[in-house]
């Protein structure tokens, strides 16, 4: 089990580490080159290779991202009680306690601890919570104009639109272009990981407390969400631990790019996302193990 969950761990923290480890030692990292190359072109590109190769059924698919939604939904009801209890505006607070790193480092877990079946559901909540995070999140960052905008001109919501156009409809694409989809993907995981790293070099932490308060408050809080409504809606058992894990993922860094746009307590934002996700190196390989003795692996 030790060595299974070393496979799994080994590759995300040694991404991020080259990341992590390549700024600090002085060397420049083209961020705004890499986020773009990422976000429209290797994304949408994940996206469409790994649903439209994906083997779910249509039910499990649309059960998947409901269950994502609802658990969504019940954390934004309970997001101003939360807000309260933290001490925060609760502009501030909604969007760290909704958002987590799904991306970045929730489809390379997945991907290693679950497979494509599993990288595959991944994707699924992944598309869900970017919806999302390019709507409420965005209308929450902005101060004036029109967030919407932003959804619109997302490379990433219209490869889901066509991603899950294909899937349901059972439509396959051409080989050709399922063969280039696959060779454009492969580089977006690597360097989200690496991306991963280089944000976490360049957070500045104030306060370890509360970035470890809000991290012991959230994580556990979603993983049930997400065990009780994924029970609920009775989904299949590998898509409710993805499900599970995806939403115990630390906060996304996104929310501390959005906190600065809006000037809504950067700094603040900055030490969740760096406390949960190097808290994420020592709970995840528990949680996973829980998870894996769940389906008796």
């Amino acid at each position: 089990m030790l060595m299974e969950l070393l496979a799994v761990m080994a590759p995300v923290l040694c991404g991020a580490a080259i990341g992590f480890f390549w700024v600090r030692l002085g060397n420049e990292y083209p961020m705004a080159f890499v986020t773009r190359l990422v976000l429209y072109i290797g994304t949408p590109a994940l996206i469409l290779n790994a649903l439209g190769s994906a083997e779910i059924d249509n039910s499990s698919f649309l059960r998947t991202g409901l269950a994502t939604l609802t658990v969504m939904a019940l954390l934004l009801a309970l997001s101003w009680p939360f807000s309260r209890l933290i001490g925060k505006p609760w502009k501030v607070a909604v969007a760290p306690l909704l958002f987590s790193n799904v991306g970045n480092m929730g489809l390379p877990v997945s991907l290693y601890a679950f497979g494509q079946a599993g990288f595959a559901y991944a994707i699924t909540i992944m598309v869900t919570m970017s919806l999302l995070q390019f709507t409420l999140g965005a209308w929450l960052a902005s101060t004036s104009g029109n967030p919407l905008r932003s959804v619109v001109r997302s490379p990433t919501i219209w490869a889901s639109i066509l991603a899950t156009t294909l899937l349901l409809s059972d439509i396959h694409m051409p080989r050709f272009v399922a063969n280039s989809l696959e060779l454009i993907s492969g580089f977006t995981v690597p360097l989200m990981l690496i991306t991963l790293g280089v944000s976490l070099a360049s957070i500045r932490v104030r306060n370890l407390a509360a970035g470890v308060g809000f991290s012991a408050l959230r994580i556990p809080f979603a993983a049930a969400c997400a065990w009780g409504i994924g029970t609920l809606l009775e989904l299949p058992p590998l898509a409710l631990h993805v499900l599970v894990m995806q939403m115990a993922m630390p906060v996304a860094v996104y929310n501390y790019m959005f906190a600065q746009k809006a000037g809504r307590e950067p700094e603040y934002v900055a030490t969740l996302v760096f406390c949960s996700t190097l808290a994420a190196f020592l709970y995840l390989p528990a949680l996973l193990a829980v998870l894996g003795a769940e389906m008796g692996q």
